[in-house]
């Protein structure tokens, strides 16, 4: 089991392979706790990792896949994984290791178009799927407009390209602290306008955003909402009174987390604000559909946007039918762990720049915006 294995797949083939259907069987080799919270979707936990440090097979031993099935070992980095897979591969099992593990995957992602029936725009969800982040492409008349960008430019680029689209807006709905924003270098390979909430944050220039501004894509209007708590910039956006983008305001299960990069007193003041943002929020009609900017499971590849109506929201979001007191209450005391990295991560944000080499060893891990 000392013999490392040459033979790797990359994140991008992989992803190939699982949005095609193709068969293959995912192991994740981590622990049972790293496993629950972020994997990749569709695969199996065979805890091993321990068991192979210590030279020794584990549950490895007794592991058949399904008949013909090629397996793809995962683990944190993508050198465990290969002990896997050289150990399976010595049982005569066709056996792959993920180049870059769970933190490469960090960068894979798929799509999904929305349905509307109002609004005459095509709207695109793209999906880190090993991130969690939620990303939108608006379009009407050959014109789109990307919301919360977080995959490379190239890849928004192409999707305009694929649909004849001209990119000329890109919207940030706040200053984002769990992963980097792409919105200024899309905006630079476009040569689109960037926007961002009005605010003193950033270093560089932008184009501000103030309640009840609207933004025009061919045909259809974005309407400007201001909603702090998240942060205190945070805006959501509403397209032909029919699709509510929030940022990490409010999510289809659960509301966003007013705490990052904030001490005690400002966690407690954007609390307040949230509760507010909120209660205007669920005023909207209640079909009113809820594109979030980011989910907290890992993301299919089933091309089924991540969505809910206001009304689903209202069912099952008990929190928001706090009163204003009991709802601080109950924030403050459920603030969940905060996101690795997320300090860094604010700071090439307000400076508006990505950092040199591999971005995935910064933004590795689960996402951690909601409560």
């Amino acid at each position: 089991m000392d013999d490392q294995i040459k033979l790797e797949i990359d994140p991008a083939t992989l992803r190939t392979w699982l949005e095609e259907g193709q068969a293959v069987k995912v192991i994740d080799i981590r622990p049972p706790a790293d496993f629950e919270e972020w994997h990749i979707p569709g695969s199996e936990n065979v805890y091993a990792y321990h068991a192979l440090y210590a030279r020794q097979p584990g549950p490895l031993a007794d592991y058949h896949p399904p008949k013909g099935e090629p397996v793809v070992a995962v683990c944190y980095s993508g050198n465990t994984s290969k002990v896997a897979a050289n150990y399976l591969r010595s049982r005569g099992i066709n056996a792959l290791s993920l180049m870059g593990g769970m933190q490469w995957w960090s960068l894979a992602w798929n799509r999904a178009k929305v349905p509307l029936e109002k609004s005459s725009a095509q709207v695109i969800q793209i999906r880190r799927t090993g991130k969690g982040c939620l990303s939108y492409m608006i379009a009407s008349q050959g014109e789109a407009l990307v919301i919360d960008p977080s995959v490379n430019a190239e890849i928004y680029q192409s999707l305009a390209n694929e649909n004849n689209w001209k990119i000329t807006k890109v919207v940030d709905t706040h200053v984002h602290a769990d992963h980097l924003s792409r919105g200024r270098s899309l905006a630079e390979l476009t040569e689109a306008i960037f926007y961002l909430p009005q605010q003193d944050r950033v270093s560089f220039p932008y184009e501000p955003l103030h309640p009840e501004d609207t933004l025009a894509i061919g045909e259809a209007n974005l309407s400007v909402l201001a909603t702090p708590g998240h942060t205190f910039e945070s805006i959501c956006l509403l397209l032909d009174e029919e699709a509510l983008f929030t940022g990490d305001t409010l999510f289809p299960t659960s509301i966003g987390r007013p705490d990052l990069k904030a001490d005690r007193k400002g966690t407690e003041k954007r609390t307040h604000a949230l509760y507010n943002s909120l209660e205007a929020l669920v005023k909207l009609p209640e079909d009113t559909l809820i594109l979030a900017g980011h989910t907290g499971e890992p993301i299919a590849f089933d091309e089924s946007p991540i969505m809910a109506s206001i009304g689903k929201a209202l069912e099952d979001i008990a929190i928001i039918k706090s009163s204003e007191k009991d709802f601080v209450a109950t924030v403050l005391k459920n603030i969940p762990a905060t996101p690795p990295n997320h300090l860094q991560i604010v700071k090439y944000n307000e400076a508006g720049v990505l950092p040199a080499g591999d971005v995935s060893v910064l933004e590795a891990g689960a996402n951690r915006c909601a409560l």
